[in-house]
C-alpha cells in the first residue's frame, strides 16, 4: 500500500472520523480541572482492536497521558502530539452543543478545532495504517497529553522528564490556519514575565500631596519600560528574516501590515495586571503589576532582561519582585520537517502554506529545547476558545490525510 491508499481510506471512511471526533467532544475535559481519565479510556477503547502498542503514563492520577507506538521500516521516529484538555466553556453562550454537535458540514464543540478535532485525525491516521496494512517508513509515536491549556507539568513535560519522547521530529496538532490562509508554525517568541512592586507613603485621599501614590509610581515605571524598550527595534538574527517576512505577510490581512511588522520587529509589552490601594479616599502605599514582554525568536532574551532591570532600577520606589523568561525557538524554513509538512499540506489543500512564527509559545518550544525538531500544524478555524467553536468535516479529513502522508514525505526529504 502507498500514501494514495491511505488518503483513499480516510476519504472513504470520513463518517467514521466524524463519529470519532464527536465521541471525543462529548467528554468534558475543561481545564481546570483538566480530568482526562474518561477521554483516555475512550481512546484506549478505539485503539484496542488495532495492532499498536498503547501505554498510559501519569504523574497526576486525574490527568493520564497516552502513548501509542506504530513500528516502521527505519529507526527514525516521527512524533505526533495532541492535547486532550480544553479551556472551560459557558454553555449559555453557545447556540450549539459545546459537547459536540454536527450541523451539515460542521462539527461544533469545545475543542473542535483546539484540538480534539486534530486528535481525532491523528487517531484515524493510526487506523488508516492498520486497515490498509501499510507499514510506515519510520516509527510513529503518538503522545496524547493533558494539562496543556494551563501550562501544567502533568502532560508533555512529564513525558519528557520520564524519557518517553525519544523522537527525531514532532508535529503538534495545534490549529495554525485561518479562513483563506494556511500555515505551518516554525517558530515561537521569547518571553519575559515581570512582577513589579511599588512602595509609597499613605495619606488621606483629600490631601494626596501629603503622600506618595504607589500606583502612580508603578504606572510611570511601566510607561518608562514601554518607552525605552517598546520603541527599540529588535536585533533579529539574519536567519530569522525569512520567517519574520512570511509571518508579517500571514498576519497582515487580519491586523494590518504595519501592526504585523511592529509585532515582530519590536518587543510587545502588555500590562496584564495592575493592583494596589485599599480605599478610594486613601493614597495607596503599595501596588504591584505584572507585565508580559514578547520577543521574536533569534533575540537573546537575557540581554533585553538586563536592560529592563537597569531601567527599573532608575525608577524610584520600584523593585522587581519576580521574573521568569524564555528564549524564542525556531526551525529552519528549509529543514526536512518543515519542507515535509508545508509541501504535504499544500498538495492536500491546493493552496499556499506560510512558514511563520507563532505570536506566543507552548509545547513546541519545550520540545525544541529538548532537542526535538518541532512544528505545529492543523487546518482549522479562527474559533479557538470562542463560543460555537467548530471544525468543518472536510478539515478533519484533510488533516488526517496530511498526517497519514507525512511520514513518507519526511523520509524523502531527509534522504535528499
Amino acid at each position: 500500500m502507498n500514501e494514495g491508499s491511505l488518503a483513499e481510506y480516510v476519504h472513504t471512511h470520513r463518517e467514521e472520523l466524524v463519529a470519532l471526533g464527536l465521541d471525543l467532544l462529548a467528554i468534558d475535559t475543561s481545564n481546570p480541572p483538566g480530568d482526562t481519565r474518561e477521554i483516555v479510556a475512550e481512546i484506549e477503547e478505539f485503539l484496542d482492536p488495532l495492532p499498536v502498542d498503547v501505554e498510559r503514563f501519569a504523574v497526576d492520577p486525574a490527568k493520564p497521558n497516552l502513548l501509542v507506538r506504530v513500528p516502521g521500516e527505519s529507526d527514525r521516529t516521527l512524533l505526533y502530539n495532541g492535547h486532550l484538555d480544553t479551556v472551560p466553556f459557558d454553555d449559555e453562550a453557545w447556540a450549539h452543543d459545546p459537547l459536540g454537535e454536527r450541523v451539515d458540514d460542521r462539527v461544533y464543540g469545545r475543542g473542535a478545532t483546539d484540538m480534539k478535532g486534530a486528535v481525532a485525525s491523528m487517531l484515524f491516521t493510526i487506523q488508516a495504517f492498520a486497515a490498509t496494512d501499510t507499514e510506515p517508513p519510520v516509527d510513529l509515536l503518538f503522545a496524547f497529553v493533558g494539562d496543556e491549556e494551563v501550562g501544567g507539568d502533568a502532560g508533555l513535560p512529564a513525558l519528557l522528564k520520564n524519557g518517553d519522547l525519544n523522537a527525531d521530529a514532532c508535529v503538534i496538532g495545534e490549529p495554525t490556519c485561518e479562513e483563506g490562509r494556511h500555515s505551518v508554525t516554525v517558530a515561537d517568541r521569547g518571553s519575559i514575565w515581570l512582577t513589579l512592586e511599588a512602595s509609597g507613603e499613605g495619606a488621606h485621599g483629600s490631601r494626596p500631596v501629603l503622600g506618595v501614590n504607589a500606583i502612580d509610581r508603578l504606572y510611570n515605571a511601566v510607561e518608562t519600560v514601554r518607552e525605552r524598550f517598546g520603541t527599540q527595534r529588535l536585533d533579529i538574527d539574519p536567519d530569522m528574516e525569512p520567517i519574520v517576512e512570511e509571518s508579517i505577510e500571514y498576519y497582515s490581512p487580519s491586523m494590518g501590515e504595519d501592526v504585523a511588522r511592529d509585532l515582530f520587529q519590536y518587543p510587545s509589552i502588555n500590562l496584564g495586571i495592575l493592583e494596589g490601594g485599599d480605599a478610594i479616599n486613601s493614597v495607596p502605599q503599595s501596588a504591584h503589576a505584572k507585565i508580559d514582554v514578547r520577543l521574536t525568536a533569534g533575540v537573546h532574551t537575557p540581554d533585553v532582561l538586563a536592560g529592563i532591570r537597569e531601567c527599573v532600577a532608575d525608577c524610584e520606589g520600584i523593585t522587581i519582585a519576580d521574573v521568569s523568561w524564555s528564549v524564542g525557538t525556531a526551525e529552519a524554513p528549509g529543514s526536512p520537517l518543515v519542507e515535509a509538512v508545508a509541501s504535504t499540506a499544500a498538495d492536500v489543500t491546493g493552496e499556499r502554506v506560510f512558514r511563520r512564527s507563532a505570536t506566543g509559545g507552548g509545547d513546541a518550544k519545550t520540545l525544541r529545547n529538548a532537542g526535538v525538531s518541532t512544528v505545529e500544524f492543523a487546518l482549522g478555524t479562527d474559533t479557538v476558545h470562542a463560543p460555537d467553536e467548530y471544525v468543518p468535516v472536510d478539515v478533519l479529513v484533510d488533516n488526517a490525510v496530511v498526517y497519514a502522508q507525512l511520514p513518507e514525505v519526511w523520509q524523502f526529504q531527509i534522504d535528499q
